[in-house]
């Protein structure tokens, strides 16, 4: 239903290529670029540094744990946001209510199911594991950084994930969905390609390419609750809360989110347990949960069955 619901509006494969192409290329990668490269040209002493520093996304340009170039970061992704929002309202006459669920409306108690269980889970597991081995971490509190970078991460993270989720588990996952007309095949192309994407942080640089195992791996079971729950809330919610707990609670030298934590992370990355245990452990457990709590049934259909339009959707001509 969440993916079929999408003939409810204008479908055509063209008018996802253009979305896609406008959301990604000119919001996200363009127009969400412009603060970033506006104030890294005027950071760097030269235009030689300036285009050095741009290989690795003017990083070196800034101090270390940045709060104003976390805020540049996460600004691009307003620029995406708001290009997704212009496509589905002017290209595919749809809501963000319709792309966010397939209930009437959107259930937020589901949203926070979802931030308060990763959210939880992380907050313990962190506790555990810095009382177990505290030589693996530094309290790094200072406050004024962090009541800074607290402020920006609060508000800011929960545009980036939510615009992560609309495009990849949202428009993606319907625009592909409707046109292969079955649910495996936008469930892996919108799950590998996420992974993709992260090819480039610094922990796959640090752990290996077999750090992608992870984010896959993240990217299906997000597309699995989706589909599963006809509908975004919990993967938002789940989303939102990864990102903020791992900003706010502890950072590593080599991650993605150089930030003023609480902890920061001095122990050095495997490719082993910090892979697996995620993948193959957490996100089933995780699944089990979620499936006991909002009692999914027939999983088969779900998440392999095809795709037509329903006879009680009206399907608008163009």
């Amino acid at each position: 239903m969440y993916i079929a619901q999408a003939y409810k509006f204008k479908h055509d494969a063209w008018r996802y290529v253009v979305g896609t192409i406008i959301v990604f290329l000119i919001g996200w990668q363009f127009l969400g670029m412009i603060p970033l490269i506006v104030v890294s040209f005027f950071q760097a002493e030269n235009l030689p540094e300036f285009l050095i520093a741009s290989e690795s996304a003017f990083a070196s340009l800034f101090p270390v744990k940045s709060n104003l170039y976390l805020l540049l970061i996460l600004l691009t992704f307003i620029g995406g946001f708001i290009a997704l929002i212009f496509v589905i309202k002017y290209i595919h006459r749809e809501t963000l209510t319709q792309l966010t669920t397939s209930r009437k409306k959107i259930d937020w108690g589901r949203f926070f199911f979802g931030f308060g269980l990763i959210a939880a889970l992380s907050i313990v597991t962190t506790v555990f594991d810095f009382y177990l081995n505290p030589e693996n971490y530094i309290v790094q509190f200072e406050l004024i950084p962090f009541l800074i970078m607290f402020v920006i991460v609060v508000v800011l993270i929960p545009i980036q994930t939510s615009f992560e989720e609309y495009f990849f588990r949202g428009y993606l996952m319907q625009g592909i969905g409707i046109t292969a007309k079955n649910k495996w095949v936008p469930l892996l192309i919108t799950s590998v390609v996420f992974g993709g994407l992260h090819f480039f942080n610094p922990e796959v640089e640090k752990i290996g390419n077999i750090a992608m195992i992870y984010y896959i791996g993240t990217g299906f079971f997000l597309g699995i609750i989706t589909l599963m729950d006809e509908g975004m809330e919990l993967s938002l919610g789940f989303h939102a809360g990864t990102n903020l707990i791992i900003a706010l609670l502890v950072t590593a030298d080599w991650t993605v989110f150089q930030t003023n934590s609480i902890l920061l992370d001095l122990s050095d990355p495997g490719a082993g347990i910090e892979v697996v245990l995620p993948v193959f452990i957490l996100y089933p457990l995780l699944l089990a949960i979620m499936a006991w709590k909002y009692k999914w049934t027939h999983w088969r259909e779900k998440l392999f069955g095809k795709i037509s339009p329903p006879d009680e959707l009206i399907t608008i001509e163009d």
